[in-house]
């Protein structure tokens, strides 16, 4: 597997991961009934222990990017993507204890 296409896939991952976070966390806002916005939202969440929990619906968009790439015979791309959803994992698992 080349390295490149690897780090691409790692690289694709946590920016889905990101923007699956943001995602979340705008559709927290709107559907809470919050006048405040996405980073009140955000801000709470890491106030009340529950921003792990947001990291890990951020990181349905990875299964997104996964099969894409699976789809596109992009097998690197793809073992970079699952690299980058394994690491946040630990990081969800390691923000809990």
């Amino acid at each position: 597997m080349d390295k490149k296409e690897i780090l691409i896939g790692s690289l694709v991952g946590v920016a889905a991961n990101f923007i699956g976070f943001v995602l979340v966390g705008f559709l927290m806002a709107k559907f809470s009934g919050r006048s405040d916005g996405v980073y009140a939202v955000l801000q709470a969440a890491g106030s009340e222990n529950f921003i792990g929990k947001l990291i890990s619906l951020g990181a349905v968009l990875n299964l997104i990017c996964f099969f894409f790439f699976l789809r596109k015979n992009q097998e690197a791309r793809a073992a970079g993507v699952l690299t980058a959803t394994v690491l946040i994992a630990v990081f969800t698992f390691l923000i809990k204890l």
